[in-house]
């Protein structure tokens, strides 16, 4: 269970102290974690595709909502969503953050996200036209 702590209200300086926890509902957690890997998630891609962007002469934009994140190269995309990633033209393909901060591809062992992210960057910036 996950507990998040609460400080009393200080009626005189000094007097603060740490109440007991409350439990979280563990819907909570998982949400929330949620939120921070696809939050994460979207930075690393970001973050790749401006690193690659420096060595070519196309631009990546990033796109991002609470249900897919786009990644652009002129006509080319890649959209993820919570269970899969599209590419343009290709039928999709099996997606998954996992909560150690790892991501599955295609039902394949997991791998790391910045090592996932920064491929599809590349790929992405490097694909010929």
């Amino acid at each position: 269970m996950h507990y998040v702590h609460e400080w009393s209200s200080c009626a005189q300086p000094g007097t603060c102290f740490l109440q007991e926890p409350a439990p979280l509902p563990e819907d909570s957690i998982n949400e929330r974690l949620h939120t921070e890997l696809w939050t994460s998630w979207a930075s690393l891609l970001r973050s790749y595709a401006a690193a690659h962007g420096l060595n070519s002469t196309h631009h990546a934009v990033v796109e991002v909502s609470a249900g897919e994140i786009t990644l652009r190269v002129n006509d080319r995309w890649l959209r993820f969503t919570a269970c899969d990633v599209r590419h343009n033209g290709h039928p999709p393909t099996a997606f998954r953050l996992n909560e150690n901060g790892t991501v599955t591809l295609n039902h394949q062992p997991e791998q790391e996200m910045d090592i996932a992210a920064e491929r599809f960057a590349r790929e992405i910036l490097t694909e010929p036209q």
